[in-house]
């Protein structure tokens, strides 16, 4: 990693802007070879405009953990409870530059703490079925259990993997 000290915070209502501006980085360098920059930007402005954010934050009660390394902003996670006992990892994002060095890992087991303290018994995921991310999460203990394709609107697709583990 680097010489300064990783932490993991909980994300609050001022840190949307922040969660946005890493998403507007890191997600035109990571799926530029599996969608077409149009879906990114649309994606982009359909889960992390300020207002969208502000809905899961609020309305949806997605609790977002960031990753920092010194005062910076690197990456970030989010994750809320689908039913008694399970929970549901919705993002996982990471500056490219920074993969591979157990920083995605450590926001995964933030989140498996929070969700052990709230009672559940399984994480869940999906992820697009061409996602280079897949033997990341198989690594982490996750399994497919499932594959969805949902219309996002536009004319655009989510062509995902379900994918579970144990807490």
């Amino acid at each position: 990693m680097t010489e300064e000290l990783l932490t993991i915070r909980r994300a609050e209502i001022d840190d949307i802007n922040e969660i946005g501006f890493l998403a507007n980085q890191i997600w035109p360098k990571v799926y530029d070879y599996m969608i077409s920059a149009d879906q990114i930007s649309y994606m982009i402005g359909l889960y992390y405009s300020p207002e969208a954010l502000y809905r899961q934050m609020t309305e949806q009660h997605h609790v977002f953990l960031l990753a920092e390394i010194g005062e910076n902003p690197v990456g970030f996670a989010s994750f809320s409870r689908l039913e008694p006992g399970v929970f549901n990892l919705h993002k996982l994002y990471l500056q490219p530059d920074l993969q591979g060095k157990g920083i995605g890992k450590a926001l995964v087991e933030a989140v498996l703490d929070e969700a052990f303290e709230g009672e559940g018994r399984y994480l869940r995921l999906k992820v697009n079925r061409t996602n280079k991310s897949i033997p990341f999460y198989q690594k982490l203990g996750f399994k497919i259990i499932g594959e969805e394709d949902i219309d996002i609107g536009s004319g655009y697709y989510m062509n995902d993997y379900i994918m579970q583990r144990d807490i």
